[in-house]
């Protein structure tokens, strides 16, 4: 018979390696709370965007018709799918008046960033300035 040389791999331990998780786990829960004003930050930056080019679609169609758009669709703008529907947009998009000198568009948060049942606002007008109305 074949003596078998038992060679020892230096490793770490199963123990040592879920302490090392625990730790990781606990600065996580302590870090988490400082950085949800940044992750909403982040995520508001969604919908600025979309905004600005609702408000360039609806300048264009207003060059074009002497009037502003009720419809989304009538300005080609398509919103992306949400997290709701398997995609990765986070607002809601929706245009609430519009005449011939002004309009007005929101876009809401389908989610709540920071858990406090308070959903992230914002609005686009005729100046072209996105503002927050709702604070998450």
């Amino acid at each position: 018979m074949h003596d078998k040389i038992k060679q020892r791999i230096p490793a770490y331990n199963l123990q040592e390696i879920l302490v090392v998780l625990v730790i990781i786990g606990i600065l996580l829960l302590l870090a988490l709370p400082n950085l949800m004003p940044l992750i909403s930050k982040a995520k508001s930056t969604e919908a600025q965007l979309q905004l600005s080019h609702i408000y360039n679609s609806q300048t264009t169609y207003r060059y074009m018709y002497s009037k502003y758009s009720n419809e989304l669709s009538e300005i080609d703008f398509e919103a992306p799918k949400t997290v709701n529907e398997n995609g990765r947009a986070n607002y809601s998009y929706e245009i609430l008046s519009a005449t011939n000198n002004s309009f007005i568009a929101r876009a809401t948060a389908i989610t709540d960033f920071n858990g406090n049942g308070v959903f992230n606002v914002w609005e686009i007008n005729e100046n072209g300035a996105p503002k927050q109305i709702v604070k998450d």
